[in-house]
């Protein structure tokens, strides 16, 4: 129903917010402590929001960036996961983080969020992990080119298996290949993995 919404924030609460456009108010139900780092009230802004009608009553969830509804959007087709179950895990856990953790089987990791079990961040990797693909994890969403070749026979996944049997964990070895790519490139997966050893350690 509403894609977005710009205007100008005039309250903010630890979870929450209200943006008022053409002089109407909007509350907003936001990732928890978006209001305390990364916006005031006073400022204008774009905010991504989903429109969400449940037995309970309507709401809005909003996010700064596309990608971050995106992965909200993602979380709540899991079953058991409702709007503010997936808020409360992007509340502790960036997007990237998340498709990190679950790119890795880091249930550990997922299960940091706020009522957030391990049988439930299983759950979570169980049903996403194969809407996720390991080349747009490592290049941050961007989209892949035409004829790029498979995650599973990228440089990048190679790189990432190569870290992983020196002993690097899965999420970490993932976030180093992915700094290394924007550094050293995509083609060789030597200078990948040396990168990413410089970026380790």
């Amino acid at each position: 129903m509403y894609a977005f919404i710009k205007g100008k924030i005039v309250e903010a609460g630890i979870d929450s917010l209200i943006l008022e456009n053409n002089g109407i108010g909007y509350i907003i139900n936001v990732p928890s402590g978006m209001t305390q780092r990364d916006v005031q009230v006073g400022d204008e802004v774009k905010i991504y929001t989903h429109y969400s009608v449940r037995e309970d009553g309507v709401a809005l969830y909003g996010f700064l960036s596309r990608d971050d509804l995106e992965i909200f959007k993602m979380l709540i087709t899991v079953s058991g996961i409702g709007p503010k179950g997936a808020l409360g895990i992007l509340s502790g856990l960036t997007a990237d983080e998340l498709r990190f953790a679950i790119m890795a089987d880091d249930a550990k990791t997922i299960s940091k969020a706020p009522g957030i079990g391990a049988k439930t961040a299983r759950k979570i990797i169980l049903e996403l992990k194969d809407k996720l693909d390991l080349a747009e994890v490592l290049e941050g969403g961007r989209e892949i080119e035409h004829g790029a070749a498979p995650a599973d026979e990228s440089p990048q996944s190679e790189a990432v298996q190569a870290l992983v049997a020196l002993g690097v964990s899965s999420t970490e070895a993932l976030k180093a290949v992915r700094k290394a790519v924007e550094t050293a490139g995509t083609g060789d997966v030597e200078a990948i993995i040396k990168e990413a050893f410089r970026i380790l350690y």
